[in-house]
This record gives structure tokens, C-alpha cells and sequence, in this order.
């Protein structure tokens, strides 16, 4: 492999190559984090919808699939985040990701155990601040990217993210990436590696039915929208007949109830109390001036991808996607994947300093 794709990340995370798998609610499971570490990349376990004995269950999973380093990716604000760290600690979990960031204390007590701490931001000042906390990298997304993203697309985020954090921790991107050109790209811009969500979702490794990612590779560049409609905070997700009933207003009065019971059903599903999430949904309400369709909607937002991508409902689900699934249209293996990107990596090096691959 060409040495100037073994980067920092690699050193940091114990990888062979600077790939990350994004922690997907509901897709991130044990197969394709461990089909991913097993590849030479980072595989990133997505725990924000599982309760504290499936999480458990789950990484004891991956660690009978694969030797290999991999991350659990946290919620901050998880009622039981200290008996999640703790279990991340005590089983050796090489990286605690992020998609909130972390209070110090978590990045101290997940440090002094030796677990590197990434999360992911979508601002400079956002970097600038949590680099002030003593995280190991961060991962940054840009607009293109799928789920909760920005405005500001990589190419104009990218670089000035690596500007403010001037070399002092590794910088993954993410967002529009899915080949080996983006690879190079994202490392002349400065970046350590990237990170990936939808490629990966669309693997043989993922457990998403076919059904529904026939759907995706269905899909062009023009098909998915940014829309706060699902939970009040932009989220990019592919047009489904839901969210045109969201956008036009057609479905403002069935969204209430249904918001409600979805609700009801999450917390079934993962224990997290009432109580809790009603605080977290009056707190969106409060910041983000929603509705309350919208503040139960911000709730349930979790059932609503869970009807999509695990039940296959994809008329009455959210499917969250990236605009990079326009131009991916096969289904190959973690490995196959990753082999090539870095050969496409390598040969566009080649290119570049006018060599043959």
C-alpha cells in the first residue's frame, strides 16, 4: 500500500487503512462492524438504539466476529452513560464516538482508560471547542452527508475545520465520499481519513432487507431532501411518500398520534424513560421554536428509521441517506469495498505524481 495512505488515523485507531464506518442507527449492527474491522478498517457499532443488554450483547458479538480494533459510537446524554462506559472500558472498545459531544469528564474518564474519543461536528467552532476538551480526532460531515447534517458542503468545511485544528488531532470527512478519488481528495485537503455511511449501508455485510436497498440503488442525486419536518433539526433522508406528507402539511394530522405512539414503542424497545425524553423534546422544542408534532416527532425519530431499514417499511419510514447514493450501484462485500478504494487510491496517487499505477 502507498505509505501516504497510512495516515494518523491509523496510528490512532490501530487500523490498516484510513476508513471509518459511521455508527448508523439501526444498520451499524455487529455483522458489518465486524465485516469492516476484519477489511483493515474502523467499523463504528451504533448504540443509541439499543438498551444496555443488547449493547452488551452486541459488542460481545463483535469481539467473537473479529481480533480486530472497532468503536461503539455514544450518546452523551444516555441515562445510563456511565454503565455504558464502563462497559466500553471493561471490553477493550478501542474508540467512543460521538454524534453529541461529549462533557469533559466523559472524555477524561474514557481516556484514562485508554479509549480514544471522536466525535463528530459539523462547524469550525464546534471543532475549536471540543478541541479545547482534549478529544483524540474529530469527524467532520459536510452538507452532502445523510441523517442530521449541515448546510456547508465538505469541499468549503473540510478545509477550514483542518485550519482551526492545525494538525493537533487527526480530521476524518465525511459526506459525499464513496471511492478511492475521494480518499486522496480528503487528504489533500489535510484530513486524515473518511468516513463512510451510506457506502456502507449498501454492502452485502449490512442487514438492511434488499427490498429496501434496491430502493436506495434506485435512487439519483436529486432524490433526497434536507428536511426538518421529521424532527425539527435538518436531516437529510430520501423522498418517501412520509416525507412528502410532511413537507406539504398533508400529514401534520396523523403525525401527532403517530408520533405518540411511535414513541411509546421506542421506549419499549430501548428503556429509556418517559420522563427523559420528554425533557429532551421539551429542550428541541425550546431551541429549535418546534411544534409539538414535531417535539414527539424528535422523540420517535428513532421508529421511524427502525420502520424503514429494519421492517422494510419504506412508505411509512425514514430513510436516511447521504446525496452520494445517486452514484453507488452495487452491493459489494466490506472488503471488497475497502480493496478498492485503495487500489482506486493508489492509482489516482499514481496519476498525480505521473507514474503508472
Amino acid at each position: 500500500m502507498n505509505p501516504r495512505l497510512h495516515t494518523s488515523l491509523c496510528d490512532l485507531a490501530g487500523i490498516e487503512v484510513p476508513i471509518v464506518q459511521t455508527g448508523m442507527g439501526w444498520v451499524a449492527g455487529p455483522r458489518l462492524v465486524s465485516a469492516t474491522a476484519n477489511a483493515g478498517a474502523l467499523g463504528i457499532l451504533a448504540s443509541a438504539t439499543m438498551d444496555f443488554a443488547q449493547l452488551r450483547a452486541a459488542v460481545a458479538e463483535v469481539t467473537s466476529r473479529t481480533t480486530r480494533p472497532f468503536g461503539v459510537n455514544l450518546r452523551a446524554d444516555a441515562h445510563d452513560i456511565d454503565e455504558r462506559i464502563a462497559l466500553v472500558i471493561d471490553q477493550g472498545v478501542r474508540v467512543a464516538s460521538f454524534a453529541q459531544a461529549p462533557k469533559e469528564a466523559l472524555i477524561a474518564r474514557l481516556q484514562q482508560a485508554g479509549v480514544k474519543v471522536i466525535p463528530s461536528i459539523g462547524a469550525k467552532r464546534h471543532a475549536e471547542k471540543v478541541l479545547a476538551w482534549g478529544v483524540d480526532a474529530v469527524l467532520v460531515q459536510g452538507g452532502e452527508g445523510g441523517g442530521h447534517t449541515g448546510s456547508v458542503p465538505t469541499t468549503i468545511l473540510l478545509p477550514q475545520v483542518v485550519d482551526a485544528v492545525a494538525g493537533r488531532v487527526p480530521v476524518i470527512a465525511a459526506g459525499g465520499f464513496f471511492d478511492g478519488r475521494g480518499l486522496v481528495a480528503a487528504l489533500a485537503y489535510g484530513a486524515a481519513g473518511i468516513a463512510m455511511g451510506t457506502r456502507f449501508l449498501l454492502t452485502s455485510d449490512s442487514a438492511v432487507p434488499q427490498a429496501v436497498k434496491d430502493v436506495y440503488l434506485g435512487t439519483s442525486v436529486t432524490e433526497t431532501t434536507v428536511t426538518t419536518q421529521v424532527d425539527g433539526v435538518p436531516h437529510r433522508v430520501l423522498n418517501t411518500a412520509l416525507i412528502d406528507q410532511l413537507e406539504s402539511g398533508r400529514g401534520k394530522l396523523l403525525a401527532l398520534p403517530r408520533a405518540a405512539a411511535n414513541a411509546l414503542r421506542f421506549r419499549n424497545l430501548t428503556g429509556i424513560p418517559l420522563r427523559q425524553m420528554l425533557r429532551e423534546g421539551l429542550a428541541m422544542r425550546a431551541a429549535g421554536e418546534l411544534s409539538w408534532t414535531q417535539t414527539l416527532m424528535a422523540a420517535n425519530t428513532p421508529m421511524l428509521l427502525k420502520a424503514a431499514l429494519v421492517d422494510g417499511k419504506v412508505d411509512s419510514g425514514v430513510m436516511a441517506s447521504g446525496q452520494v447514493v445517486g452514484v453507488i450501484d452495487d452491493l459489494p462485500s466490506c472488503r471488497e469495498l475497502i480493496e478498492r478504494i485503495i487500489a482506486e487510491a493508489e492509482a489516482t496517487l499514481a496519476g498525480l505524481a505521473g507514474k503508472e499505477p
